[in-house]
């Protein structure tokens, strides 16, 4: 499963769907989406992420599907700046 950003129309506000691995079960699983959400200040910058939630994958895709029909579109132009770094 892979990570998922959409924008919405104003291009101000971005929500990041990714899966989210629950560690405390052998073998870990993935059986949630963790989705955060912030504010784009301006395309060049990384967004100010206010905050996130887990939510379970049926509940996420509602979600998701529901931001479509409003507008949201999907993008990666701010991938970068979430890259994992271990």
């Amino acid at each position: 499963m892979e990570k998922f950003t959409l924008i919405n129309q104003a291009k101000s506000q971005i929500k990041i769907f990714e899966p989210f691995e629950d560690s405390s079960k052998t073998p870990s699983t993935i059986d949630a989406i963790l989705i955060s959400y912030g504010c784009v200040l301006k395309r060049s910058s990384k967004p100010v992420m206010k905050g996130s939630r887990v939510e379970s994958i049926e509940e996420a895709r509602k979600e998701y599907k529901k931001l479509l029909e409003e507008g949201w579109e999907k993008t990666c132009i701010f991938n970068s700046f979430f890259k994992k770094k271990w």
